[in-house]
């Protein structure tokens, strides 16, 4: 099931269909809208993952993000469909 992902690129607010079939993670789906190669960046991150704990890594890939111009990066909530249903009636 796809969800809606929020991301700001350089000041500029979008909003994408994200799926995790499609990608490992947010911040990879929001790169992958603007054209950006992250092979490099990925081996790096699982090189981390291996020696160093959740916040680390977390905190590695929120700066990396944040210089190549990324604000905040987020999921949008779903709402369930009998919410959407009784909205259009």
């Amino acid at each position: 099931m796809s969800r809606q992902l929020q991301y700001t690129y350089k000041g500029e607010t979008k909003v994408i269909t994200f799926s995790y079939q499609q990608h490992r993670s947010a911040h990879e789906a929001a790169a992958e809208a603007e054209g950006i190669d992250l092979t490099d960046f990925l081996k790096m991150e699982l090189q981390l993952e291996m020696v160093a704990d959740t916040k680390a890594v977390r905190n590695h890939r929120d700066s990396y993000f944040n210089k190549l111009g990324f604000g905040r990066i987020l999921l949008l909530k779903k709402e369930a469909a009998s919410i959407k249903d009784k909205r259009q009636s």
